[in-house]
């Protein structure tokens, strides 16, 4: 009985050993490449990190970069926003710069505004653009002293960055903002919490004065979070704040039809496209998922009114692939039928029964399509 079980054991054993043998290590992952600085206008030794997007190396695209200050801190946070958030269809892709800062000197540092300014222009985004293909688009990231710092320079710096993203912090006078003036769009999202009780008061002062004075040009959104803290909400506010500036770089969804109207409906859809057109290039149709999503939705909620008219107006779409099968024939035939269309009702069965014979579906477009033709 004791030869059996060490017999036994020295079998599991082996067995065991076979299956982690086959476990090995593969190699690193990297997110990024970091780079020391030695910088004359601040006299200091300073550490970058880069991410560069998947299709970096497989191109010859130009790509907009996203600047973090404290990177140390945000830098991981923003290349996993980049992996996750379906790059580049609800985001473009982005190369990101993480610029690392001490927490014995940071605030002195962000403190000397045109000295930090200089620094970021002539080391950092000379370094950035000399060596990487970019496009000039730039948004930058701060949380905190580093939020003080940006919302006074994105004020008055207007070629510099395209968008801010200010976290935990913010403010700029009133002279500073009237003097504001730019040519073109610059984007600006402020984020809080009701629980950063040190930092709330100087985001809720700047956001009544942006509003009061409400400079031309600037597109700034202030929220508040107030579930978060003052150490959790930075995450949030650079996801947020990404999603606010690219607002109209994915295609349009809506809940339901109540939400497309209250929108524009038709009209502003084609707005929004133009819009999209004009800002990212590409041409100004109504994207299909859009299309797809609103035939959808009426559908779905049994509206046949806009069911009719997105029908006519989105006819393009019912060629495509999605449309290609039994069952979408069989649906669009039977809604037709249901609000007593029969002649679209027929149309719809005979195609399905013609182009997709014997489906699961054959039996009832059978009898759907003898069911509209005995009411003409």
């Amino acid at each position: 009985m004791q030869k059996k079980q060490i017999i036994l054991s020295i079998l599991f054993l082996s067995l065991f050993l076979s299956i982690t043998a086959q476990v090995k290590e593969a190699g690193n992952i990297i997110i990024g490449k970091k780079f020391t600085i030695q910088s004359k206008i601040l006299n200091t030794t300073n550490d970058i990190q880069v991410y560069l997007p998947n299709s970096y190396s497989t191109s010859k695209e130009k790509y907009p970069v996203l600047y973090l200050l404290d990177g140390q801190r945000f830098f991981t946070n923003a290349v996993a926003i980049q992996k996750s958030l379906r790059s580049p269809i609800a985001l473009p892709e982005m190369i990101v710069v993480g610029i690392n800062s001490k927490r014995t000197t940071r605030r002195p540092l962000f403190g000397d505004r045109k000295k930090y300014t200089s620094f970021l222009k002539n080391d950092i985004i000379q370094f950035i653009d000399s060596n990487y293909r970019t496009n000039k688009e730039r948004v930058i990231f701060g949380w905190e002293a580093a939020a003080y710092y940006i919302s006074k320079m994105i004020l008055q710096e207007q070629n510099l960055f395209s968008g801010a993203i200010v976290s935990d912090g913010g403010l700029a006078s009133e002279k500073i903002i009237k003097e504001f003036q730019s040519d073109k769009e610059i984007y600006l999202y402020i984020a809080n919490s009701k629980k950063d009780i040190y930092y709330v008061k100087s985001t809720e002062k700047f956001s009544e004065r942006l509003k009061q004075i409400n400079p031309k040009n600037l597109r700034w959104k202030y929220e508040l979070f107030n579930d978060e803290v003052h150490q959790s909400l930075p995450q949030l506010s650079l996801y947020k704040g990404l999603r606010y500036y690219y607002h109209n770089y994915d295609a349009l969804v809506f809940e339901n039809i109540s939400a497309y109207e209250k929108a524009g409906g038709i009209t502003y859809l084609k707005s929004f496209y133009k819009e999209r057109a004009k800002r990212f290039g590409g041409d100004e149709k109504i994207a299909e998922s859009t299309k797809n999503s609103l035939i959808w939705l009426a559908r779905d909620h049994d509206n046949f009114k806009y069911f009719s008219f997105f029908m006519e107006e989105f006819k393009d779409v019912l060629k495509t692939k999605r449309y290609a099968s039994a069952s979408w024939q069989y649906r669009l035939g039977q809604f037709y039928l249901k609000h007593k269309n029969y002649k679209n009702a027929i149309k719809f069965f005979e195609a399905g029964l013609s182009k997709y014979p014997n489906t699961n579906f054959e039996i009832r477009m059978k009898k759907g399509l003898k069911e509209a033709k005995s009411k003409i």
